[in-house]
């Protein structure tokens, strides 16, 4: 299976700090949280398209950024006894737009399903493979909802675990 790539918005400082802070709470816990991913290319992302291969047709042009987000309500993805937590990204037109353009930028096969537009489902992740049983407990170790600023838009490339900076 060849390796994921994606485009993602990352966020200010302070932002990012409290998901680490997140991350960092769900792994001292017990949990498989992102946090415990050491590479430097790890950080708290929103991820606008994901695919394999992911070819860019052009340069995205982004206006958009620095961009407002509000990082929300907890959500489960997945089936079976464990899901993936993440925090929900509030839709808004400038997101709903900024994603349409991402979208566009992008070679289309290969695409993932879920990153067309009016499937996508904006989303941070937090944790992976979380039991059922324990999603209280993990969702007792978040905070209120994060106000941030998406501030720049980065190609993710799994196979060569490099990150290039598109705006």
């Amino acid at each position: 299976m060849a390796a994921l790539s994606s485009i993602d918005l990352t966020f200010d400082a302070a932002s990012e700090a409290t998901l680490r802070g997140e991350w960092d709470a769900l792994e001292r816990a017990g949990f498989s949280s992102l946090g415990a991913h050491r590479a430097t290319t790890n950080r708290p992302h929103l991820t606008l398209v994901v695919g394999t291969p992911l070819d860019l047709v052009g340069r995205p042009t982004v206006d958009a950024l620095p961009l407002p987000l509000t990082i929300g309500a907890p959500v489960l993805f997945g089936s079976g006894d464990r899901r993936v937590l993440a925090r929900l990204v509030t839709p808004t037109s400038a997101l709903l737009d900024l994603q349409a353009v991402v979208h566009a930028s992008v070679r289309q096969d290969g695409l993932a399903a879920h990153s067309h537009p009016g499937a996508w489902i904006g989303h941070v992740t937090l944790a992976r493979r979380i039991r059922l049983d324990d999603v209280a407990q993990a969702l007792g170790l978040l905070g209120n909802d994060i106000i941030a600023e998406a501030t720049a838009l980065r190609l993710w490339n799994a196979a060569e675990r490099t990150v290039t900076l598109l705006a």
